[in-house]
């Protein structure tokens, strides 16, 4: 069974997607940046979009029946490697011991030229 997932506390999806799909034991959130659904404004700076991020992805999962401790995978993407520590430091702020697998990669270009963005896998069971 597939189902989507919204929330009013994390920004709508610009695209034709969904904020998160759970299917079957498995939650997989679409990548999320830092805007504030609040304002629709992107945040500025690395660490305003970082926590914004973190903060969008939470809500998603709450609305999902979930948390941060079930989420398996995260994907970070940077438009610079030269924000590697600053980003670490938050998103280690936001999780616990068993840390999830992670990729973090550079990329040339993000939506709405935004520096940095996520997305997260989680298992439900």
């Amino acid at each position: 069974m597939v189902k989507a997932i919204h929330t009013e506390s994390a920004p709508a999806a610009i695209g034709p997607y969904s904020q998160a799909i759970k299917a079957g034991d498995f939650v997989y959130v679409s990548g999320q940046i830092g805007i504030n659904p609040s304002t629709g404004e992107v945040e500025q700076g690395i660490e305003k979009q970082t926590n914004q991020v973190l903060n969008n992805l939470k809500s998603i999962l709450t609305e999902a029946g979930t948390d941060f401790s079930q989420v398996v995978k995260f994907t970070i993407y940077l438009q610079s490697m030269d924000d590697f520590a600053t980003i670490n430091e938050i998103y280690g702020s936001y999780l616990q011991e068993p840390y999830p697998a992670r990729a973090t990669v550079e990329v040339s270009r993000l939506p709405k030229d935004v520096l940095v963005e996520m997305d997260v896998v989680v298992y439900t069971k």
